[in-house]
């Protein structure tokens, strides 16, 4: 009986480690965190950029500049903290995001302002999520504290993109 018991202390503690274990291996290291903000950081700003010559309405350029302005100071922010913590910045964009980016450098007009807002739409989504996994699992305290002080502004840019697309065609729009 004692064997028995054992046994299925041992598996309940097993059982309850897994689950433990899984979320520890879905946590997000300081260095993935300051990856991740980095390439997210470059992307929208230089998207903002190219929005400026090829973006037709008026309002996706203004939200634009918003995203080059405010990606742009927290890419600095973000890299002031993780040189402070010994972690490398990338410096320019990796091969996922040059490639995410090379479709938009093709359209022109209304394609290319559909596209960038369907694209700021599901890339600020993407960003919350890991934002708030970061805010939760960063070792680093000034990171941890970066990650949710950010994550108000990287819900105000999803909004403007919402609304952009609600707004596409219905006088929101200035045909440049």
């Amino acid at each position: 009986m004692k064997n028995l018991f054992a046994a299925l202390s041992i598996f309940a503690l097993c059982c309850a480690s897994a689950p433990a274990q899984s979320s520890r291996q879905s946590a997000m290291t300081d260095q993935q965190f300051v990856d991740f903000a980095a390439q997210t950081d470059m992307t929208e700003a230089h998207l903002g950029q190219l929005a400026a010559d090829k973006a037709t309405r008026q309002d996706v350029k203004d939200y634009a500049q918003m995203l080059v302005t405010d990606h742009t100071g927290d890419y600095k922010t973000l890299a002031t903290l993780a040189t402070k913590a010994g972690l490398n910045v990338p410096k320019g964009l990796d091969a996922a995001h040059d490639k995410m980016i090379a479709p938009f450098e093709k359209l022109k007009g209304a394609a290319w302002d559909s596209h960038y807002e369907r694209e700021m739409v599901s890339g600020h989504q993407k960003a919350i999520a890991q934002y708030k996994k970061a805010a939760d699992s960063l070792q680093n305290a000034d990171l941890k504290s970066y990650a949710t002080q950010a994550l108000p502004i990287l819900e105000k840019h999803l909004q403007g993109a919402q609304d952009l697309m609600k707004s596409k065609g219905k006088g929101g729009s200035s045909k440049m």
